[in-house]
């Protein structure tokens, strides 16, 4: 589907083909990565560019998940002959993630984007694997967008390797990411490797500490995610902490972090500040862990939408 010259949200990550396990033998699987946010701004009617490098055996269930997506634009996707992102995570009771990269599409060209950049109120950057985009092709990027731009550092973090069990690293010169961005996302174990703290606690200070040193990069506000515990909203002016309101039925955090991206960046680009803003990502990414996959979340979101509108 076309949309002419209107305007919307400019997306870029990448497509991910997930096999989730946990200790308990479930086993769940399907697609995910950068088609959270895709289905949670579709889902919101909000209009999405979505530039992304997919795999061939990605393309038909692509397709089949955002038949409806009314909103999607798709002539970003770029199609290559080798297999897609695949990837294995396993949530153990205790402790971090373990993912698994099993293979790799190649990182995206720049041009469409930048050919593309007068269509966007918001550019959104989501490293869902590390190997997204190269480093030069995104500071070509930042440096010709008049728009705001999102950045969720996700997979920054992550070890190269294919095969093997990806480690945090925290060597990473986020900076050169970061410079020029207006909004940076980052959860509590992205926000250690960032700090040059894997695996340690850190308290309100440092995390504040960290917003400042931003806030030199030229971000305007700064989102870490805690999970369950909720989202620190830093600005220059202020940091506020949002607690989400308990859940009983917790069916599946993946994706959570996305749907408050999603949901964030819509919010922003309608003219709210960044502490309302987050308020209603919150909300919406703690109903979103009561349900699992794309579709669900899609459906979820379509429906909080439609009872918003009927109050």
């Amino acid at each position: 589907m076309s949309m002419g010259k209107e305007k919307g949200i400019g997306l870029l990550g990448t497509v991910t083909y997930d096999v989730i396990t946990s200790d308990e033998g479930e086993v769940y699987q399907g697609l995910g990565g950068v088609l959270y946010q895709t289905a949670a701004l579709s889902a919101m009617e909000k209009n999405v560019f979505l530039f992304t490098h997919l795999g061939r055996d990605l393309v038909s269930p692509v397709e089949k998940v955002t038949e409806g997506w009314h909103t999607l634009e798709k002539t970003g996707i770029h199609v290559f002959t080798g297999p897609g992102n695949h990837v294995h995570l396993h949530y153990p009771k205790k402790g971090e993630r373990v993912e698994i990269l099993e293979s790799v599409v190649p990182p995206l060209d720049p041009h469409g984007v930048l050919g593309s950049l007068d269509r966007f109120q918001m550019l959104v950057s989501v490293f869902n694997s590390g190997f997204d985009i190269k480093l030069q092709d995104w500071r070509r990027i930042v440096g010709a967008a008049d728009c705001p731009i999102w950045l969720d550092i996700h997979s920054l973090v992550l070890s190269k390797e294919l095969n093997v069990p990806r480690t945090y690293q925290a060597d990473i010169p986020w900076e050169n990411w970061v410079v020029g961005v207006t909004y940076l996302q980052a959860n509590r174990t992205e926000l250690g490797c960032l700090l040059g703290r894997i695996g340690q606690d850190f308290c309100e200070k440092e995390i504040i500490r960290f917003g400042q040193r931003a806030f030199q990069s030229e971000v305007k506000a700064v989102f870490v995610t805690l999970g369950k515990d909720g989202v620190w909203v830093l600005t220059s002016e202020d940091a506020c902490f949002i607690t989400p309101s308990p859940i009983d039925d917790v069916e599946d955090t993946t994706g959570c972090g996305d749907v408050f991206c999603a949901v964030t960046v819509k919010n922003l680009v309608e003219g709210a500040d960044p502490l309302t803003a987050a308020k209603g990502g919150v909300e919406l990414a703690t109903r979103a862990a009561t349900v699992k996959g794309i579709e669900k979340t899609y459906t979820l979101i379509r429906r909080a939408i439609r009872e918003r509108r009927h109050e």
